[in-house]
C-alpha cells in the first residue's frame, strides 16, 4: 500500500465493541499501528486444552499483520499452528491519574486488542524477509553486519502471521474526572506523567568495535 493511500479505518464486531468508556475507542488504523510498533512487549493470549495461557512476547508489524516466532517444539506455537483463536494486546502506561477521591483515580494509557486466528509463513524468503524486518525494528541497519542465518536455524524457527482485521483501540487522556462536590477538597490533584529511558550500553565480552548509534533510532521508535 501506498503511503499516500488512506488507511482503513478499523471496523467494530461484537467483540471488539468497547462497553467500558465507549467514547475513548479509536478507528484510526494508524493509530494501532503505531501503538504496536512502538511497544517493546506484547502478550499473546490463546486456550489450550481449557486451560488460557498468556505470554509476553516480541511482536511485531509487517504491513496490516502482527508476526509472531518461535521454536518449532515451543507449546504456543503448536497450539496457534492449529486453527487456534487468539487475541493479541499491547499497552502503553502513559501517566498515573490522581483524583481527589481514591475512586476516581485512574491512569492514561494508549491500548490496542487483536483477534483472529494465526497462519504459518511457509515460503522460505518470506520467513527470512520478515525476521529482517524484525531485526530492522530491533536494531536498525544491524541485519548486514550479523552471520547470514543458518539453514537449520531458519528450519528449526516457525513464523506466523495474524491478519489485523479484528481490532480495537482505546486511549486515554487528560487529568482526572471528579465529583462537583469534590473540587475544593484541599489535596494535590493531576497527571503523573511516566516515559521509559535509556541506561548504558553494556559490551559484551566477545564485542568487537564500537555500537551503532542506535540510540537514535530507539529514541525516534520509543521516545526514549
Amino acid at each position: 500500500m501506498s503511503n499516500s493511500e488512506p488507511l482503513a479505518p478499523l471496523q467494530q464486531s461484537e467483540k471488539t465493541r468497547l462497553r467500558r468508556s465507549p467514547k475513548r475507542a479509536v478507528f484510526d488504523r494508524e493509530a494501532l499501528y503505531q501503538i504496536f510498533d512502538e511497544a517493546m512487549v506484547a502478550h499473546v493470549g490463546f486456550v489450550q486444552d481449557q486451560q488460557s495461557y498468556v505470554i509476553p512476547m516480541l511482536v511485531w508489524r509487517w504491513e496490516n499483520r502482527l508476526m509472531i516466532h518461535g521454536s518449532n517444539g515451543s507449546r504456543m506455537i503448536k497450539a496457534l499452528c492449529g486453527d487456534q483463536s487468539i487475541c493479541i494486546t499491547a499497552t502503553h502506561l502513559d501517566g498515573m491519574v490522581l483524583a481527589k477521591s481514591a475512586f476516581h483515580h485512574s491512569s492514561n494509557y494508549r491500548s490496542a486488542m487483536v483477534m483472529g486466528s494465526c497462519y504459518v509463513l511457509e515460503d522460505e524468503r518470506e520467513i527470512e524477509q520478515s525476521l529482517e524486518v524484525f531485526m530492522e525494528l530491533i536494531a536498525p541497519g544491524r541485519w548486514p553486519q550479523l552471520r547470514p542465518p543458518h539453514a537449520n536455524e531458519l528450519a528449526a524457527t516457525t513464523v506466523l502471521a495474524i491478519d489485523i482485521e479484528e481490532a480495537s483501540v482505546k486511549i486515554r487522556t487528560g487529568g482526572p474526572v471528579e465529583d462537583e462536590g469534590d473540587l475544593d477538597w484541599p489535596v494535590w490533584t493531576g497527571e503523573l506523567q511516566l516515559r521509559q529511558s535509556l541506561t548504558a550500553a553494556v559490551p559484551d565480552t566477545h564485542s568487537v568495535g564500537d555500537m551503532a548509534d542506535y540510540r537514535s533510532a530507539w529514541g525516534e521508535r520509543w521516545g526514549l
